[in-house]
Order: C-alpha cells, then sequence, then structure tokens
C-alpha cells in the first residue's frame, strides 16, 4: 500500500510539473532565417531550441513544431526510462543475447549492452526491451508521461516505428528538459543513466547529448529527428531538429546532423561563450 501511495504522489507531482515545465509555443521567436539550413539540404522540417536561462523558445516552421509523427528511435529514450525503472534493464551495462539474425546494419549482429545498443540505435535490442515490459506496463507509462498520442496500438515491439505512437517536436522538447532536469516520474538513478547514455560530444567548450531517430510516415516519407541539449558554462539548451523529406536516397544520418550543428553554430554555440 505504502508503495502504491508513493508512485500515485509521484504522478501527481509529475502532472504539476508538465503544467508548469511545459513548452509553450505562444511565446515563440520564430526565427525563418534558419530556413536555409533546410533549404540546403533539400528537405523540409523544423528546428525548436529553448534557453532554460531566460525561458526564450526559437522556433522554425510552427507547423511542423506542433505536428505530430512517429517518433521512430528516439522512443528509446523513454523505452530506457521505463526498462530501468522496472527492473527489465538492471542498468548499462545489461546485455541481451544477439537472435542470431543477420541484418543489414552490421552493428546490430551481435551481443550488446545497453550503452552499445543505444549508440548504434539497435532495433532489436529495444524491441525485446519493450516485450518483457508488455503492453499494460507499457502502456501505463506512455499514460503516466502522457505521451504525444499516447497510442501504442497492438504490437508491443513496433508501435513507435509503425505510425501508431506520434509525438511533436514541441512535445519532444518538454520532455528533454524534464529528463534534464529529474523532473520526469521516475527516480534519480533511471534519468542520471539515461543522460549518461545520451552524451555524444563533450570537451572544453560544451557538452552536446542526444538520440537520433529515423522513420516513415503514412505516406511513405522519410522522418528524421535528433532530440536533446547542448551545454555551455553549465547553461543548459534543449533542442528537437526535425526533417521530412520524400526523396527515398536522402542520406537521413549525414543530413538530420549537418542541419542540427549548422544551425548550433549559427546560433553562436559550440566556442563556450554561450
Amino acid at each position: 500500500m505504502k508503495k502504491i501511495l508513493n508512485t500515485l504522489l509521484q504522478l501527481t507531482c509529475f502532472v504539476l510539473l508538465v503544467t508548469i515545465f511545459s513548452c509553450s509555443v505562444n511565446r515563440a521567436n520564430v526565427d525563418d532565417s534558419l530556413k536555409k539550413y533546410f533549404d540546403d539540404n533539400k528537405v523540409e522540417g523544423c528546428f525548436t531550441m529553448l534557453s532554460n536561462g531566460d525561458g526564450k523558445v526559437t522556433v522554425y516552421n510552427l507547423a511542423l513544431d506542433t505536428a505530430r509523427v512517429l517518433p521512430a528511435s528516439t522512443f528509446k529514450i523513454v523505452n530506457s526510462l521505463i526498462g530501468l525503472e522496472t527492473g527489465v534493464i538492471t542498468d548499462e551495462k545489461m546485455v541481451i543475447k544477439w537472435d542470431g539474425i543477420q541484418r543489414a546494419n552490421a552493428d546490430w549482429n551481435k551481443d550488446m549492452n545497453m550503452l552499445e545498443a543505444f549508440k548504434v540505435s539497435c532495433v532489436p535490442y529495444y524491441q525485446e526491451v519493450a516485450r518483457r515490459i508488455g503492453k499494460d506496463t507499457m502502456k501505463l507509462w506512455i499514460d503516466s508521461l502522457s505521451y504525444g498520442n499516447k497510442n501504442i496500438g497492438d504490437k508491443i515491439d513496433t508501435f513507435w516505428l509503425d505510425n501508431h505512437l506520434k509525438i511533436s517536436p514541441d512535445e519532444q522538447l518538454g520532455l528533454m528538459k524534464r529528463l534534464y532536469f529529474d523532473q520526469l516520474p521516475f527516480q534519480k538513478r533511471t534519468q542520471q543513466i539515461v543522460r549518461d547514455v545520451m552524451l555524444q560530444e563533450e570537451n572544453t567548450a560544451y557538452s552536446l547529448s542526444y538520440k537520433t531517430g529515423w522513420g516513415f510516415d503514412e505516406k511513405k516519407n522519410n522522418i528524421g529527428w535528433i532530440v536533446g541539449w547542448i551545454e555551455e558554462n553549465k547553461h543548459p539548451y534543449f533542442f528537437v531538429t526535425m526533417v521530412k523529406s520524400a526523396d527515398a536516397a536522402i542520406d537521413m544520418k549525414a543530413v538530420r546532423l549537418n542541419i542540427t550543428k549548422g544551425i548550433l553554430k549559427h546560433l553562436g554555440f559550440f566556442d563556450g561563450r554561450k
């Protein structure tokens, strides 16, 4: 009973935090100068950033910023949080055995731990995590997080890839901020582990943490994501890049990172002066 009451209290506090700290497009500064970074890569898309210091929100392409699409592998952030919180994943070193199926991505064809699976965005690893979590528990947590449209469909191991679950860039931005500040309804240890595995670059000028995603919407458009934060002089800035393209030959891995880093540099990052 005590455990149940603690859980209810935790979720109640989370709902209040969502209300207080959610990102609002109503106070966003629309910056159309960022359009060139998408045009240069011949794609559509949007970019949104929240400066934690002053609460300023910068957005390019407000219509796409508030439109929900599949999260693709950015859902590995939440899958990791739920896996860790429920004990399905013991820690970032927990290994799941390779199932022996040869896949096009050679990086996935081996036993690997959570840290490795997160870095190479290993779909089979996280599909197994989702199966071990189970549909009822997964739905409970998705509802508790109020994650996007909260629709996980009938297939526990593909719902974030098959356009059942959808989330907007603006909602992703709010999620990043709450994760950074331990404001999600998970233990601090759980959130710290996920923040640690999201770290991609760190030096004396800045640290850059993010998760990528790549999938296809119902019209077969490529949907690419980068969600995370950049920190300079202990000041975090949360950002989301979403890329949309009908080009089947697009190099999404390169495009989404080129756009993100180009915009960040345009906004004055990477020199440690923010």
